[in-house]
């Protein structure tokens, strides 16, 4: 059959009734009755992964089990403006941090994806990878050199599918193809030039100017992200790009050898020691339909393991309700002990972030957000050709810099960082407006990308439906605290820049009185107003095979147990220095393939 006459065939393919093909299935009993060879909790940033990846093999049985509910035909998910519109739905766990000592005790809101594809499918969309030194950082800790730079970047390659913007315009000289690849999964593009704002050519001109690590940067993604640069995200035709959608399309779910179950939500993984077994094994998990309390318990095995990806969040929570982890902790709340392996759900890293917003004193600006009419137009166009306002976050620039050498406080503490090519900084701008007429405001936030602070995730109780005890830990470091201050002076050397002086900025609450207030006040207000970014990761951390701490090994396999692996953000033992969601389809790319390779 030739190329041409197959597409026919793969067009019809997927329009075959479901019960001939696998399809994404909400009710257990409607799977085949089959002997399972993985089964995968969690269906996101990296789920999905495993689960097109291990099922690539014809003779692997694949079960994914996804708590939430499907992503296919939810506009909010499809539409990259709608960014935010399901934080706080049934598409969002909907978790709440305890009160943050170190944000004068206010908690805090915690978008997680509570559907297919995760939190890839509710984020912001940013795609930065960090800085090379982060992983040969990694592969220095683990002992393992397969974690360093270069030997992720291939598996980066392989997750990703480089797409031109939504307008289709000429982006030579706006990123580096040589870090790039067209052959992968998930869709990364540029702004299109129609969503670009006049704030983003500010932000290049002033960069000019400053220079240093201000400078233009041609490609944030190329392991030396110093400078400004055009964001990449995870859109490709103007429309989102999620795991579910990059690695569970219609095609691949009618793979005979993988099932998908939504709306089903593990509640522990069993034990099924047996007596000849060396170590405790782990090859059942427990579940009930739409997560509810007074559902039946079912159950599913693997003969060969079980694969948590449930996130920096529900995995330890997971391991905890399995008696794996710290003893003390789990006799508090009820849980009889299993396996000693304290570090479950400490090591918590999460970045802080504050804003700055000053105001524009120039007659002509446009608020395009409260521009009703505009909306809906833009929202037509957007159904119509994918392109325009619709077809992009609103975030188009970002700047990542490191402290400054000469900074009054190196002598009190070490650099977090892990190399020369690493910042301490994120700022991400926006200004708003309809091109070239700016937006009222322009708003700078910088994000301290590398953290010294430490959080945990703990069990609220032995009941599986109560959310964990989640602690960020923000901002109880005293060189977070110290270094978001700077952040301010440095995002004020950015507003400060001769390009911005036609716009008579100034400064809007609660900075307006900045240059008069104290350092104390200073510092108050940042408490008063930090957040976190979203970027959990460390709950589960790798380290080497021997080491008398961590989570999982360098293959990612649990320690002390047989039958258990974890693959998502909660392996990273430290934070990477950019956006997390990147960095999980490399981990789970290259997990995937320490899978096949065990059981080849």
């Amino acid at each position: 059959m030739g190329a041409k006459s197959i597409l026919p065939f793969l067009f019809l393919l997927t329009l075959l009734p479901c019960h001939v093909y696998a399809v994404i299935r909400e009710d257990f009993k409607d799977l085949p009755k089959l002997k399972y060879d993985f089964v995968i909790v969690g269906g996101g940033n990296a789920g999905c992964v495993m689960a097109n990846r291990l099922s690539e093999n014809p003779k692997f049985n694949v079960l994914l089990i996804e708590a939430g509910p499907s992503h296919e035909g939810v506009l909010d998910i499809m539409v990259p403006r709608h960014v935010s519109n399901l934080w706080g739905t049934r598409y969002d766990w909907n978790y709440t941090s305890v009160p943050q000592v170190g944000l004068n005790n206010r908690p805090g809101m915690i978008p997680r994806g509570h559907v297919l594809g995760g939190s890839t499918s509710i984020n912001g969309m940013g795609f930065f990878r960090g800085s090379s030194d982060d992983y040969d950082r990694w592969a220095e800790v683990t002992g393992d050199p397969g974690w360093s730079w270069q030997n992720m970047l291939p598996y980066f390659l392989k997750s990703e599918k480089w797409t031109e913007p939504s307008d289709g315009h000429n982006t030579t000289g706006e990123f580096n193809p040589a870090f790039h690849s067209s052959k992968g999964r998930v869709e990364i593009s540029l702004p299109g030039a129609q969503v670009r704002q006049m704030v983003d050519f500010k932000i290049f001109e002033a960069a000019e100017e400053l220079g240093g690590d201000f400078a233009f940067d041609l490609d944030l993604n190329d392991g030396r992200p110093l400078g400004t640069s055009w964001l990449q995200s995870t859109i490709g035709n103007g429309t989102r790009s999620s795991s579910a959608t990059a690695y569970l399309s219609p095609l691949d779910v009618a793979r005979r050898n993988l099932h998908v179950l939504v709306n089903h939500r593990v509640i522990k993984v069993v034990e099924t020691t047996r007596p000849r077994d060396r170590r405790p094994s782990f090859k059942k998990v427990a579940f009930v339909k739409d997560g509810a309390p007074e559902g039946k318990v079912q159950y599913a095995s693997a003969s060969k393991e079980v694969v948590l990806s449930a996130g920096a969040l529900g995995t330890p929570q997971l391991l905890l309700l399995s008696g794996i982890g710290d003893p003390v902790d789990l006799r508090s709340v009820g849980v009889k002990p299993r396996v000693d392996l304290p570090s479950v759900g400490k090591n918590l890293t999460e970045r802080p972030q504050v804003g700055m917003i000053w105001n524009l004193g120039i007659s002509e600006t446009i608020n395009e957000l409260a521009n009703q009419t505009f909306i809906e137009e833009s929202l037509e166009q957007w159904h119509t050709s994918r392109t325009g306002f619709h077809s992009a976050v609103g975030v188009n620039t970002v700047t990542s810099v490191r402290l400054p050498d000469d900074w009054a406080h190196w002598n009190e503490h070490e650099d977090p960082t892990a190399g020369e090519n690493s910042p301490h900084f994120e700022f991400a701008s926006f200004g708003g407006g309809i091109y070239p007429i700016p937006g009222p405001n322009l708003l700078l936030g910088p994000y301290l990308l590398s953290p010294t602070s430490r959080g945990t995730v703990k069990l609220s109780s032995s009941n599986p439906f109560d959310d964990p005890q989640v602690d960020l830990g923000l901002l109880t470091s005293t060189f977070d605290v110290l270094a978001l201050r700077e952040a301010l002076n440095m995002a004020q050397k950015i507003a400060n820049a001769s390009t911005f002086a036609e716009w008579n900025l100034t400064l809007a609450e609660p900075w307006s009185t900045i240059s008069a207030m104290s350092e104390e006040e200073i510092i108050e207000t940042i408490r008063n107003i930090a957040g976190g970014a979203g970027h959990i990761v460390g709950t589960a951390a790798m380290s080497r095979v021997d080491a008398p701490y961590g989570v999982v090994n360098p293959d990612l396999t649990v320690k002390k147990v047989s039958g258990l692996r974890v693959v998502d953000a909660s392996i990273m033992p430290y934070l990477v220095l950019g956006h997390t969601q990147g960095p999980v389809y490399a981990i789970a790319e290259r997990g995937a393939d320490l899978i096949k390779e065990a059981w080849n």
